[in-house]
Formats: C-alpha cells, structure tokens, sequence
C-alpha cells in the first residue's frame, strides 16, 4: 500500500521503520531542523534521520503549504499515517487518501487527549499508558479508534513509556493497516462523558515541593523532561532531581538527611529518596557524590 507518514519526534521512528518495511512509504512529512539538545546547532528531527537512513524522500514543514499539500497529493497514495507529527492537519488534507488519515496516539482514549498524555498518564498516577489507533478528524484527537495497547505506569519515567509505547504502537499500526486494507477494521466511537485533556506541562508544574507527599513529588520526577524538568533547591543551591523514589524514612519537612550514602529530602507524608540529579551548571552525578559536597547542619530544601 502506499502511504504518506508524518511525524517528528523519536516516538514516530519505530511506526515509520515498521511500515517501511511493508509497505511503500512515498512521503515522509516532518517539521525542519531545530536546534535540539545542548550542541545549539540545527539537527534533524529523530524521523527526518531514520527516513534518510531508510533512502526515503522527505517533505521539511511545518505548516501544509499549497505547494506541500501538491506534492501528497501528487503522490497517489491510500493512506496517510500521523504519529506525532506536531502540526495542525486542514480538513482537505484529511480528504485526500482514499482510506483516510489514521494517528498513533500515545493514550487510551478517550482519556488523555492533546499534547502531553504519557506525561499526565504519569503525574495523574494512572496505572497504565497506553497508545491507540485512530482516525484523524477535525476536533482534536476525538477520532473513532480500532486498536489500543498498554503497559503499566508504576516506576517508568515518560521517556521509558515513551520508547516502550513506540513499539507497541508500531506493531498495532501494521495490524490495523492490515485490517484497513482488507476491510475487516472495527472502528469504536469515543465515549465523550470519559475525555481528558493532555495539556502542555507547565514548568512550574514540575518544581518538587516539601509541602506536597513523596509520591507526588515522585511523579513529577518520572514525569521530568529537559523542556520541563523536576527542580528544586537544596542548600540555597537550585538542582535537577534526575531519579528518585519514595522512602519510609521519618524526615522533617523541608529538611535534607545525608546518611550513609543516602540523600533523602522530608515530605508532607515521608521522605523523597533522591539516586540521581544535576546540579545547576553541572553534569549530572549520584546524588551521594553530589551530598558530599554539601556543607553545613540543619540542610533544608524547598521550591526553587
């Protein structure tokens, strides 16, 4: 079958590089370079990368022009596939392939519509995430679905759900094709008294918090992202907590216990156990090797 795929970000690659290897992928959609991780230079996108690895042709945009929405249509293809492409489709472009547009999203819909569900999945302390196949239509992510596969939540970080939902998806997408072109698809309607929103995390979201319980300051920290990461401040001192978990340990609120190795971080309800963080202007270290360097009794900690 001929496909269009669209998509960007490393969640799309294994999507893309499974339908490569079935089917004709005539276009690859994805946004230009950016200027993406610490180097400050133009980098392609992780599907702009795995398409010129896969000797794919590739469309560079980040809005659909006259002269892109040409070109797809010029490309007689069956089906468009999306998988985070990150960009508004116009309602022309849904009409333009025969079997019509489906998306890899990464929820169970209808919960955790838009555009962060695996880190809301992470910080709602929902037991699974998940990713579903379905139609693209003009109100957001409110398309009928046909597949959807899951995995738990507990003690993954969205980067872990991420790449694990990626693969799952991937091989959910080829199934569904298979069914889209041999006509056995069943399509299930959202159920619109059960829809969640997904919105953007917020960095403010993200700042630890004594006052708050270990298992929501956990959260935000699995839920961590460089654009929104878990900080906090020790010492006076503002910090990234890389990983951590909670811990039984009786530990005051707002007060920091180095011991034997260990740095645990008081909570409304019990302790934060911090394994891993990166100091403001530093690489990221253990946190005992970080604790050594703290000086002075009576450390406490707080919103940065």
């Amino acid at each position: 079958m001929r496909i269009v795929f669209m998509g960007t970000p490393e969640f799309a690659c294994p999507s893309l590089r499974a339908l490569s290897e079935v089917h004709d992928v005539c276009r690859v959609v994805t946004r230009p370079d950016a200027v993406r991780g610490r180097g400050k230079r133009l980098e392609p996108s992780p599907v702009k990368a795995l398409a010129q690895e896969l000797g794919l042709p590739v469309i560079e945009t980040s809005r659909m022009t006259p002269e892109v929405m040409d070109e797809l249509r010029s490309c007689e293809a069956a089906l468009c596939v999306v998988a985070a492409y990150g960009c508004i489709l116009p309602d022309e472009l849904l009409e333009m392939f025969p079997l019509g547009c489906i998306n890899v999203h990464a929820s169970l819909l209808p919960r955790w519509r838009g555009a962060a569900p695996i880190q809301r999945a992470v910080l709602a302390g929902d037991e699974r995430a998940g990713a579903s196949i379905m139609r693209v239509v003009h109100e957001l992510d409110a398309g009928a679905y046909c597949s959807q596969v899951s995995t738990p939540v507990a003690g993954k970080t969205s980067s872990e759900l991420l790449d694990e939902l990626g693969c799952l998806g991937a091989k959910a997408l080829v199934e569904a094709i298979e069914q889209i072109g041999d006509g056995t698809v069943a399509w299930v309607e959202q159920d619109e008294s059960q829809v969640t929103y997904a919105h953007k995390i917020e960095k403010a979201e993200m700042r630890l918090d004594p006052t708050d319980g270990a298992l929501a300051n956990v959260r935000r920290v699995n839920a961590s992202t460089d654009a929104a990461p878990a900080r906090c401040e020790v010492a006076g001192k503002g910090v990234r907590v890389m990983r951590a978990c909670e811990a039984s340990d009786a530990v005051a609120v707002g007060e920091v216990l180095v011991s034997r190795g260990r740095v645990l971080l008081g909570c409304a309800d019990g302790s934060l156990e911090v394994m891993d963080v990166k100091p403001d202007g530093k690489r990221e270290m253990q946190a005992c090797a970080w604790a050594a360097g703290l000086r002075g009794e009576n450390l406490t900690w707080g919103r940065v």
